[in-house]
């Protein structure tokens, strides 16, 4: 994701979130999970019926079927959907990272789509004159470096609208917390507000905590799906898997994604414009991909493990049209994956070896949340960066504790 601007926070209001739902042990342990979307169409619709709703939304809103959030709201008895609103994307998700996103109509439905993800990021009062209520749904990824988690913050604080959010699964399980929390002074558009890396969240219980602790000040309501438990990988769910972003394909990209995401802010490739990107990272002059492969396994760093390849690039993105060496991340356990060391390990190891063709980019700050992953890596003090992070994030798990809706 690329930033684009610096954020103010409000912390005015130290007020609980309206319309708080209760923790859910109502499911059975292996039942498919129920997404917000139908469980406010089944049993909560009074929110929205009778009122004109601004839905924000993209690709991966949609119900069990297959069937868009924009069509179920659309046809929804007593609810006119009367607004769209796009973030990083676009509406359809086909839009590259950092790619401007225009406004438009929805040919479907003839209803207005409002870019947040142009010459604003904040929704207009124009933009918001046939809204009464502002809906959210929208598959995220846990990671404090996308950018629809603040899209949606920012949204609720600044609508001064009803807020409902139709929650969906964190998928990369939300009992975990892992990585530095962002130092304010570092405050973009990814990375909005103080949370760990990897925060351990839905996106209900994230605007909860955003809210409840006076970092936004919102009226906020979240549909808790149903049957969703904190272990739970996305593909323990059961819900159909739908690229949450253009280069996010797969959940094992998407898990450790919150740590090679840092090569985004260097000139080594983060597998953009491959067929694997963010499990693939290279260089024209890495040519000595395979020692550093060998270099990394030696570490046993838990639950990956790294293989060098060759990959041609697609126009468009680092080295375009060149075949380079590159490291390959393959995912071997899952459950002890650490993705923010995977990212730094493999950053002091290219950048010792290749201290001369290294760059950092203005960039790196910003997705680290700090100035500590360029420093740690100069000067390798990579553990002792990890154990802040760790300590940082098990801080953060705790603060967060009281926000959350799922066992």
């Amino acid at each position: 994701m690329t930033p684009t601007r610096t954020l103010a926070v409000v912390a005015l209001l130290a007020a609980h979130v309206a319309g708080a739902q209760p923790v859910r042990k109502d499911a059975a342990p292996n039942a498919g999970v129920v997404p917000g979307v139908e469980v406010l169409l089944r049993d909560s619709l009074q929110l929205v019926r009778g009122k004109r709703v601004g839905l924000v939304t993209n690709q991966s809103g949609r119900d069990r079927a297959g069937r868009s959030t924009i069509d179920l709201l659309a046809h929804a008895p007593g609810v006119r959907l009367t607004a769209l609103f796009a973030l990083e994307h676009g509406i359809r998700g086909a839009v590259e990272a950092g790619g401007n996103v225009s406004s438009s109509v929805d040919s479907a439905t003839g209803v207005p789509i409002h870019s947040l993800y142009g010459a604003s990021h904040v929704p207009t009062a124009e933009m918001l004159k046939d809204v009464d209520v502002l809906v959210y749904d929208i598959q995220d990824v846990g990671a404090r470096v996308y950018t629809y988690e603040w899209g949606m913050a920012i949204a609720a604080d600044s609508a001064n609208k009803p807020f409902i959010v139709l929650d969906r699964p964190d998928p990369v399980r939300a009992d975990m917390a892992q990585g530095g929390v962002l130092d304010p002074k570092f405050r973009s558009y990814v990375g909005a507000y103080p949370v760990a890396l990897r925060y351990g969240l839905t996106p209900g219980e994230l605007l909860r905590y955003l809210n409840g602790s006076g970092q936004i000040s919102a009226e906020v309501h979240v549909v808790p799906m149903a049957g969703y438990r904190r272990a739970m990988w996305y593909d323990d769910t059961k819900l159909p898997w739908v690229n949450p972003s253009p280069n996010l394909r797969d959940l094992d990209a998407t898990l450790v994604y919150t740590g090679t995401v840092f090569f985004e802010g260097t000139n080594v490739s983060e597998g953009r414009g491959t067929d694997e990107p963010f499990r693939l990272i290279g260089a024209s002059w890495l040519t000595d991909a395979g020692a550093i492969a060998a270099e990394l396994n030696a570490m046993h760093i838990p639950g990956v493990r790294f293989d060098s390849v060759t990959r041609t690039m697609e126009p468009g993105f680092k080295f375009p049209g060149q075949t380079i060496p590159m490291l390959h991340v393959t995912v071997t356990d899952r459950d002890r994956v650490n993705a923010p060391e995977v990212g730094l390990r493999m950053l002091r190891a290219i950048y010792a070896r290749h201290t001369a063709d290294f760059q950092w980019r203005a960039s790196i700050d910003r997705l680290a949340g700090s100035g500590r992953v360029r420093d740690a890596v100069e000067h390798g003090t990579v553990d002792a960066l990890l154990a802040a992070w760790a300590a940082e994030s098990r801080r953060f798990q705790d603060e967060t504790r009281k926000y959350w809706i799922y066992r």
